[in-house]
């Protein structure tokens, strides 16, 4: 199949990518795909182990796991809309990409993004009226509430970036088709795009600076009323139990914003450097992997479900 067709009147029209991935080190193409096949197996199990977990222990059917459950099976599909394509060009060179396969990469990649971004807003909201109001926790995050928040999320994030794939779907790519990444990454197609993206980069650099500044304030204020209650205790035990409910959320959340801010906010260059793929690669790996660690290693109630689970099956 020819990686052009005619489209409009004389000009040349893209119809598959190749993704040049760490071409310039051929002899790391080894370590690479062992690197981040590990990678991809520790996610896929860590966060089925979460979903399993809460499925099968009755402990667990509170609105925090359940928010939980979704971040897990959130993180599961973004780290399978990018690793099984990046292994196979890591182990069998296999760079080439369709178009509506690379617009359909890059839909996905946002849109999970963003659903991520509102789902940590929904758990923030959630440790809020935990800590601050337990006595009508269960009242105000009732099963309706939590699924309206759960699909709201979801409805939004996969709602929020279709007008910017449509749109980059519709440019030229006439220049040439090397994406000069590990993915369809959406700078990397601007900059190889022969039509004039400037409003395109403007409006997308906009709306997700006014996505996150709201989103961060929206935590923000969440957190500082919490910070506010636990410090009101007098307890000492009390404050750090209370603390230790949320703390693995805010730890996500920090790694999470911490990292977004300098992948998608940094400069646009003409050039990607390796070190700038390698970090996106991570960025869009390393933290869907941590995040059941996370939760995993700070939470009693995880702990004492995978104990109970392992004991099941072993008979003791």
């Amino acid at each position: 199949m020819s990686t052009w067709d005619l489209q409009r009147g004389n000009q040349t029209q893209v119809i598959e990518f190749i993704i040049l991935g760490f071409s310039d080190y051929p002899d790391l193409q080894i370590l690479l795909f062992v690197v981040f096949l590990c990678i991809y197996l520790v996610t896929l199990m860590g966060n089925i182990i979460i979903l399993t977990l809460m499925c099968i222990d009755s402990r667990l059917h509170t609105p925090m796991y359940f928010f939980l459950s979704n971040l897990a099976i959130l993180d599961v599909c973004l780290t399978s809309c990018t690793l099984p394509k990046m292994l196979s060009i890591f182990l069998m060179d296999n760079k080439h990409i369709s178009f509506r396969g690379c617009i359909t990469q890059l839909y996905l990649l946002m849109s999970l993004t963003c659903v991520e971004f509102y789902l940590l807003t929904a758990m923030a909201y959630d440790r809020y009226v935990a800590i601050c109001n337990p006595l009508r926790y269960s009242v105000i995050m009732n099963k309706w509430v939590c699924a309206l928040l759960s699909a709201g999320s979801w409805i939004a994030g996969f709602l929020g970036v279709l007008p910017h794939s449509v749109s980059i779907s519709h440019y030229s790519f006439c220049g040439h088709n090397m994406i000069d990444h590990l993915f369809c990454d959406f700078r990397s197609l601007l900059k190889i795009s022969c039509s004039d993206t400037s409003f395109l980069t403007l409006l997308t650099n906009t709306l997700n600076l006014g996505l996150a500044l709201v989103i961060i304030l929206l935590i923000l204020t969440s957190y500082s009323r919490i910070i506010s209650s636990i410090l009101k205790m007098q307890s000492t035990k009390g404050r750090h139990k209370t603390f230790s409910t949320c703390s693995s959320h805010l730890i996500v959340v920090c790694m999470y914003f911490g990292t977004a801010f300098f992948v998608y906010l940094r400069p646009m260059s003409k050039s990607i450097r390796s070190v700038d793929k390698l970090f996106d690669a991570l960025y869009s790996t390393l933290i869907p992997m941590f995040n059941p660690i996370i939760y995993s290693l700070r939470n009693k109630d995880i702990k004492a479900a995978l104990k109970k689970g392992i004991q099941g099956r072993t008979g003791g």
